[in-house]
């Protein structure tokens, strides 16, 4: 059973949603029916809804497969964990000046996300070959 990413891909799956009504409220408050109207806030609602978008799937992914390759349930809260915190932290980094720690420490800590996924899943394959 996939108890655990079923677990996070709700959670995020809310995220996504909240993220998509941020964009529809900047949309109506800044009269921008298409693209960002050359408004330098619903570029920021955009990119912050976007950048979720680019990341998240490929991190549930991950995920999915590490439980299905039977991966103990602690590492995988582990990583479900932080990527929602990362996410929490970049979408609120994303409404602040920059450089600031919300969004830099999100978005490094998706991609450690990623990239411990990553070496999981190809030692999976290494495991595979018996080596």
């Amino acid at each position: 059973m996939l108890n655990v990413t079923a677990l996070y891909t709700g959670i995020l799956l809310v995220m996504l949603v909240v993220l998509s009504l941020y964009v529809v409220r900047g949309r109506w408050s800044n009269k921008v029916g298409l693209g960002d109207g050359a408004n330098e806030d619903m570029l920021k609602r955009m990119r912050t809804h976007a950048n979720f978008i680019e990341y998240v799937p490929l991190a549930l992914i991950g995920m999915y497969l590490l439980e299905v390759t039977k991966h103990g349930a602690v590492i995988l809260h582990v990583l479900g964990i932080a990527l929602v915190v990362a996410r929490l932290l970049h979408a609120y980094g994303m409404n602040r000046r920059s450089p600031n720690f919300g969004r830099a420490g999100g978005a490094t800590l998706t991609l450690v996300i990623l990239l411990v996924e990553a070496i999981l899943l190809i030692l999976v394959w290494f495991r595979g070959l018996g080596v």
